[in-house]
């Protein structure tokens, strides 16, 4: 997930390539982490959902999809309106981008060298 989301912020970045390069780029990477965030992250939601509760889920899943779907081009043309398209387009890739890495600032924060002060090691309580 991670990885889909940081590709495609990249590609929304590649929008600020000018002429075709920059458009083909951004398209190929766009729809390559659109390819991976989509089918991961509802087989995420399946995997970690009681079977009772797994249509409502999905429902609200690709309600969440669809809302996507619409906001991306209401904050760019947004911010575009006052600020310019490729400064429309930064502004979703920084919000894409945002998840993961807080996400991975998160783990890397909670994650400790083992027999560090204050950390358990596994041989008996921690201190």
């Amino acid at each position: 997930m991670t990885t889909g989301l940081l590709v495609t912020a990249a590609g929304l970045g590649c929008t600020a390539v000018p002429g075709l390069p920059g458009i083909l780029l951004a398209a190929v990477l766009i729809g390559a982490g659109t390819g991976l965030i989509t089918p991961l992250g509802f087989a995420a939601l399946a995997t970690a959902t009681p079977k009772e509760r797994l249509g409502q889920t999905m429902g609200s899943a690709e309600l969440g999809r669809e809302l996507g779907d619409a906001g991306g081009p209401l904050l760019v043309a947004g911010v575009a309106t006052a600020a310019g398209l490729g400064t429309g387009y930064a502004v979703l890739a920084a919000v894409i981008a945002a998840g993961p890495l807080i996400a991975l600032a998160r783990a890397g924060r909670g994650r400790t060298a083992p027999g560090a002060a204050g950390t358990p090691t596994g041989d008996g309580p921690a201190a």
